[in-house]
């Protein structure tokens, strides 16, 4: 690896200038960027919503309520293509996904196909999506003719209603003033709505989720209700009911007179005759005509008033409405009000929708979590810097500055393209803090082999970091891939997560080749030296000579033990699962005064017959967290709980945290959890078994179980919940250690390419040794950031520290005492004398 030229050197410090700049916005109070000119950089790092607080409410557009629109208008599309080709027709109806109907007379059947043609062909729906058949006739049977939706034309349909509802919900939060809403599509069927700041989730919820399916229909008065009711309601009508309990039915006209869509505005206003809270309507041009009809035509005679299927009111109409106003009198609070003409002026949805998952951060709960983070984040900087200097003098100077700028230049990145940063994200920074030293330690420490080996300080740089690179780049691209991996799979937060990981591997490998590399030739150019310099402490590894292979059936055996013990205990008792992955509640709360009564939240949740509630502290003394269980009913059901634990306790409690999982959400974190972590082990072994002999690769994927199983047994012996964090933590755990068996493994191939008549158990025993300074200091400068989480961070990303702790030290352990032996059970120096012997008889 030559030395870095001029313009090179150049270019990494305008690299880092350019992080600085972009960097700097974020120390600065926001008041001061807004007085500087427009060209000065002024961008800020955009916060996650559990940082900055918010929701995110992830909608279910429903498949079902799609296919029920489409076969109505299927129907009625039959209805009129028969009618045209003058065919008669009995008993035309739809059920579930299929139009059937009779003709008078059956010889007549044989024309269908070439009639109903026109609705059976492919229909090209434009919006850039394919031209799909949208119905299929399947035949006549026993006088009965039959045609079906079929899946395409209904996923067709799904999509368009997804794309629609978007667009309508759009304009509801812009109506609602919220700044900067983030609306995207989730797979086939779900909206993903997240909304910054304070808002009231309850009424975001309700505004979101209304239909606005507003109509004003004509009652039919050709036979009474009850007839309707207890028989069949004439053609062109049908019975609906109001919201009120006993519900009170009104048999009306299918056919609107005036619908959501001929509504130009809504403003909610209060009746200067009796106080009530009212909507005042205004029609378009074309709504105004048709209700003016409408109204001529009932003079005399009521309306009725329908929203989402439900008769809300029933006015009477006096006279004919020719002035294009109504007003909509019902029994409604003053907010209800402001909610319904909020809705009407945005729009109605195209089909039903449903709370799928709720995410819930109160402002304060994000700062508490963003202080207690920069003060985690800041000990275990300053307690790593102290570190790396007492053990390597000024390299650890040098180090401390590389990694200091790491830290600002994934900053640089976050702000640069506008990814949020969230809890985990910043977890994931503090992590990379401790694992950037990794680079250094492993270059650092070829410096010193080198100088040993009799070559000067120039060039033990240049040999250094030529033989560390290998290693280097095998180690963070085993955990790139992990990051990767979450990155595409994960979701909200923990993907925040992914974000800064893979961006602090990217920074790290730039640090440590680059930007170290060119530190230290500055360093040598302004005051030549021959040797390393003094201070270096890591020398007290060198005459090491542990023999770990020859107590490797011992600890083999043991370590076998218990991974069968773990996952004995995992099938007998399984593991405590979060609501990502069983769904329910979790609602964090804290008392507006005093602190929180646990006794007292359980036993006012208790009369709410809301089945398995669990209350307990949380953090603070005024605070406790509310868990509830997955409840009968789907996504409403577990909404309905909510709602009533915040009636319940929102005069004593605020409500800082709020998660809310559907089942059908759970059931898609569960398998996208699984999926990412199988794909994450088979990438990352498909790059090991690439780049070393097939043991390797068979090595690294036992001891990477091992750490995954023992791991997993943390969870079953203390009942910790397992989540999407901790999900994240498995794959962490699982790059991490294939981090540090590709170490040892690339100086166990290294060795053998050096002294191939060694004997395996005492090579790798070499090995180890040789790299145990790098395997110490880079495991103590990781677990003292982890502890730094452990300590200083928040209530929420505690767990999530002490299980990457426990990962890191059987990482760690594995790297040793697991990997090293398998390479001696797979007789991994038979197989490589083998392959040389063939390679001389070729």
């Amino acid at each position: 690896m030559p030395q870095t030229s001029r313009w090179g050197t150049v270019l990494v410090w305008l690299v880092v200038l350019a992080s600085l700049v972009v960097a700097l916005p974020n120390v600065l109070p926001r008041s001061l960027l807004d007085s500087l000119p427009d060209w000065v950089p002024a961008r800020q790092v955009a916060l996650g919503l559990d940082l900055s607080g918010g929701s995110r409410i992830v909608l279910k557009v429903e498949r079902d309520d799609v296919a029920r629109t489409r076969l109505q208008a299927a129907t009625d599309a039959v209805a009129a293509q028969l009618r045209n080709a003058n065919l008669a027709y009995t008993d035309l109806s739809g059920t579930g996904e299929e139009v059937t109907f009779s003709l008078q007379d059956a010889a007549q059947a044989a024309t269908l196909p070439q009639v109903l043609a026109p609705l059976t062909g492919v229909v090209d729906r434009g919006r850039g999506g394919k031209a799909v058949s949208e119905l299929r006739f399947v035949g006549t049977t026993d006088g009965q003719s039959q045609l079906v939706l079929t899946p395409e034309g209904v996923d067709a349909r799904l999509a368009d209603a997804v794309a629609d509802s978007i667009g309508v919900l759009e304009r509801r939060l812009v109506e609602l003033g919220v700044v900067a809403p983030r609306l995207g599509r989730q797979g086939a069927d779900r909206i993903v709505v997240q909304v910054p700041g304070l808002y009231d989730s309850e009424q975001l919820k309700t505004v979101l989720g209304q239909g606005g399916a507003f109509s004003f229909r004509i009652v039919d008065m050709s036979t009474t209700v009850e007839q309707a009711v207890t028989g069949s309601p004439p053609a062109g009508s049908e019975v609906l009911y109001s919201a009120e309990d006993p519900p009170v039915a009104t048999l009306v006209r299918r056919q609107p007179a005036v619908t959501t869509a001929d509504i130009a505005d809504a403003t909610a206003t209060t009746d200067t005759q009796n106080g009530a809270p009212v909507v005042d309507l205004v029609f378009t041009e074309d709504g105004a005509r048709r209700f003016t009809e409408a109204t001529k035509a009932v003079a005399g005679t009521t309306m009725a008033v329908v929203l989402d299927g439900s008769v809300i009111a029933t006015p009477l109409i006096r006279e004919a409405v020719t002035d294009g106003r109504m007003r909509v009198v019902a029994d409604m609070t003053p907010e209800g009000a402001q909610d319904l003409a909020l809705v009407l002026r945005a729009g109605a949805l195209p089909a039903s929708i449903s709370v799928a998952e709720e995410r819930t951060i109160g402002a304060g709960r994000g700062s508490d979590s963003i202080e207690s983070m920069l003060i985690a984040g800041a000990i275990g900087t300053v307690i790593i810097i102290a570190f790396m200097v007492g053990f390597y003098g000024r390299f650890g100077v040098v180090a401390s500055i590389a990694v200091v700028l790491n830290v600002v230049m994934i900053v640089a990145v976050l702000t640069a393209t506008g990814l949020p940063l969230t809890l985990p994200g910043l977890a994931g920074i503090v992590l990379t803090i401790g694992m950037a030293v990794d680079s250094n330690v492993l270059i650092f420490e070829r410096f010193r082999e080198e100088a040993a080996a009799g070559r000067d300080f120039r060039q033990a740089i240049q040999l250094g970091f030529a033989r560390a690179f290998g290693a280097i780049v095998d180690a963070n691209i085993t955990t790139l891939i992990a990051a990767i991996i979450l990155l595409y799979l994960g979701s909200g937060s923990i993907r925040g997560f992914a974000v800064t990981l893979a961006i602090g591997i990217v920074t790290t490998l730039f640090t440590a080749f680059t930007l170290t590399r060119v530190m230290l030739e500055a360093w040598q150019r302004r005051r030549p030296r021959k040797r390393l310099p003094r201070g270096i402490k890591t020398a007290m590894f060198d005459h090491l000579s542990f023999r770990f292979m020859a107590a490797r059936r011992y600890v083999f055996s043991v370590t076998a033990a218990l991974s069968i013990l773990t996952v004995v205990l995992f099938g007998l008792f399984g593991i405590n699962l979060g609501i990502d992955f069983s769904g329910g509640s979790v609602i964090e709360v804290q008392a507006r005064e005093g602190n929180a009564n646990i006794g007292d939240i359980r036993a006012r949740l208790d009369q709410l017959n809301l089945g398995d509630i669990s209350v307990e502290p949380y953090g603070s003394p005024r605070d406790a967290v509310i868990r509830v269980q997955s409840r009968d009913g789907g996504e409403n059901a577990e909404q309905t709980a909510v709602i009533l634990i915040r009636d319940e306790l929102d005069s004593a409690y605020e409500l800082r945290r709020v998660e809310v999982v559907g089942p059908t959400v759970s059931e898609t974190l569960t398998r996208s959890a699984t999926i990412g972590v199988a794909i994450s082990l088979l990438g990352i072994l498909l790059y090991i078994w690439a780049r070393y002999e097939w043991q390797f690769a068979a090595g690294a994927i036992v001891a990477t179980l091992h750490d995954v199983i023992l791991t997993m047994g943390l969870f079953v012996v203390t009942g910790m919940e397992f989540n999407l964090t901790s999900v994240a933590a498995l794959l962490t755990i699982v790059g991490y250690s294939l981090n540090d068996t590709v170490i040892v493994y690339d100086r166990i191939r290294e060795n053998l390419n050096r002294f191939p008549r060694m004997p395996l158990p005492i090579l790798i025993d070499t090995a180890i040794n040789q790299t145990l300074s790098r395997t110490v200091l880079t495991g103590a400068t990781t677990l003292l950031a982890l502890a730094a989480l452990s300590l200083f961070g928040s209530d929420t990303i505690r767990p999530f520290a002490v299980v990457l702790m426990f990962g890191v030290a059987v990482a760690t352990f594995s790297s040793i005492y697991v990997a090293g032996p398998v390479l001696i059970l797979f007789r991994l120096k038979r197989a490589r004398a083998r392959a040389r012997d063939m390679q001389g008889a070729a």
